[in-house]
C-alpha cells in the first residue's frame, strides 16, 4: 500500500500470477504475447518527482519502477503499449493515511501540471531541430 504519492516509471509484461477479483489471471501470465518485457513512459518521472518534491506542497512524491505485477502493473503495461509510452501511472495512499483529499488533489494538480509541462518542452525541443 502507498505511504506516498508514487510515480511509476514502467510497466511490466510478464510475472502475473494472482487472480483478479473476478477470479481471471491471464494464462500466458502476460499482458501482451509478444510485447516487451518491460515499457518505459515517455515521461520524465524523476524530473517530475524533483521538481513537485521542490514545490513544497508537503505531500511526499516518490517514483518507482513496480507498479506491483497486479492490476496496476496490468492496466499501466497495457496503456504505455497502446499508446507507445505516452502513458503514467500514479500510485496515492488511502485518504487519511497520512494526507487529506485536499492535500492529495493539490499534489496531483502540480504532478500533472509539470508532466505536461515536461512533454511541452520536450516538444518544443524537437519541434526546434526540426526547423534548422
Amino acid at each position: 500500500m502507498a505511504t506516498t504519492v508514487t510515480l511509476e516509471k514502467c510497466g511490466h509484461n510478464h510475472g502475473y500470477k494472482g487472480l483478479d477479483n473476478c477470479s481471471f489471471c491471464p494464462g500466458s501470465q502476460c499482458c501482451v504475447e509478444g510485447g516487451p518485457d518491460c515499457i518505459d513512459s515517455v515521461i520524465d518521472m524523476d524530473s517530475v518527482c524533483k521538481r513537485v518534491a521542490a514545490s513544497g506542497l508537503g505531500v511526499a512524491v516518490s517514483v518507482s519502477k513496480d507498479a506491483g505485477r497486479y492490476l496496476c502493473d496490468f492496466t499501466y503495461y497495457t496503456s504505455l503499449y497502446l499508446s507507445h509510452g505516452r502513458s503514467a501511472f500514479i500510485h496515492v495512499p488511502p485518504l487519511g493515511k497520512p494526507y487529506t483529499g485536499e492535500d492529495l488533489g493539490r499534489a496531483l494538480q502540480a504532478i500533472v501540471r509539470e508532466m505536461l509541462d515536461i512533454q511541452e518542452q520536450s516538444e518544443a525541443k524537437i519541434n526546434c531541430q526540426h526547423a534548422h
